[in-house]
């Protein structure tokens, strides 16, 4: 009878233990909490508006995904919308690179490309993107165009 107690004890410790484990692994993961490098570096950009965009949301150089978005914050003191990026270590983005915020399709999920400049000093970890383009508004230029036309 002790030796049924016994096993059961065990059993119940490792599907314990095996839980523990994996809510800790979720828990991880969902907080975006790197505890190896991921071979990615951040790098921020500053938007007049970045309607749309989201946490996650994919970052490409000449059509290929390099790296995601970490964050979107409004910075106080001048209205922007800071973005940081994280993109992969083999990228290297240059002082006139330009990072726009794009469509994907005409109602897709929006998403960051960078388009190289012709500078041969590369930015560091941590460093902005000087040149940014906002998307465009797909409902005001509509709104624009209904309201021009039927003003004839």
């Amino acid at each position: 009878m002790e030796n049924v107690h016994r096993s059961l004890a065990v059993s119940l410790g490792f599907f314990f233990l095996v839980g523990a484990a994996s809510i800790g692994f979720l828990a991880l993961k969902m907080g975006d909490v790197r505890l190896l490098d991921d071979g990615r570096y951040p790098l921020n950009a500053a938007f007049v508006s970045a309607s749309g965009l989201r946490v996650g949301a994919h970052v490409e150089v000449a059509g290929v995904r390099v790296g995601h978005v970490t964050s979107i914050k409004l910075e106080d003191a001048s209205a922007l919308a800071r973005v940081t990026l994280r993109i992969s270590r083999e990228v290297a983005v240059t002082d006139e690179a330009m990072a726009s915020i794009r469509t994907a399709g005409i109602i897709g999920d929006k998403f960051v490309t960078i388009a190289p400049g012709a500078s041969n000093v590369v930015l560091e970890p941590g460093d902005e993107i000087a040149d940014t383009e906002p998307s465009v508004n797909l409902e005001a230029l509509l709104a624009k165009y209904v309201f021009e036309s039927e003003g004839r």
